[in-house]
């Protein structure tokens, strides 16, 4: 089975909050590529929110989801981190991490009350969101001789990839990107030209 080459996620930086019984839960959503990403959020996080109770979050990466994580920082288990990946999942994004931060505000809200402040919370802040429509892209870099120029170029306006950088001299370089399901067109293209070496650097 193919896997899908699109996915959402959100296009920038979103705040949320939710508030009940005194307890106050301030969440945070960000576009994510990588999980270096993803702790340097939640340390930013935990600095500015120092005097919090708990920072409970989970993260989704990919689009066959399975890099993951759910964490409850101290909640009772299940009652954070899960509501929490469960809305990620349901409004169907990826590439995201949402950080709730929550202050106590003296009454317990058991089992169920958590769960729901956390789901309602993390509802809040992706309903704050812009959500876009983002494709995977394989990245190459193309390697050929002066002489083929017209060639390459030709077929790089045919089949329209993305060209970050370019380098034009007797031994020629660009380095492009092509939406996963149109790689292998552009590749074969490419391939039957002379001279031409394609190397695989990336999948964004």
């Amino acid at each position: 089975m193919t896997l899908p080459d699109k996915y959402n996620t959100i296009a920038q930086l979103s705040e949320g909050i939710y508030k009940e019984k005194g307890s106050k839960f301030i969440a945070y959503a960000y576009p994510i590529t990588n999980e270096d990403e993803i702790k340097e959020h939640i340390a930013v996080l935990k600095k500015q929110f120092y005097d919090a109770r708990h920072h409970c979050y989970a993260w989704q990466l990919g689009v066959d989801g399975k890099q993951f994580r759910a964490n409850d920082d101290g909640e009772p288990s299940g009652t954070a981190g899960k509501p929490i990946l469960g809305q990620i999942r349901s409004h169907e994004l990826t590439n995201i991490l949402i950080v709730i931060i929550r202050y106590f505000g003296g009454t317990k809200l058991g089992t169920s009350g958590l769960i729901r402040a956390y789901k309602e919370a993390s509802i809040d802040v992706i309903n704050n969101a812009t959500i876009i429509e983002k494709t995977v892209n394989d990245h190459y870099l193309i390697n050929f001789d002066y002489g083929v120029m017209n060639d390459v170029m030709k077929v790089i306006k045919d089949e329209n990839p993305n060209v970050h950088q370019q380098d034009f001299n007797l031994r020629c370089a660009i380095e492009l990107s092509c939406r996963q399901s149109e790689t292998e067109a552009l590749i074969n293209k490419l391939e039957k030209i002379e001279s031409v070496n394609i190397d695989f650097i990336r999948t964004v």
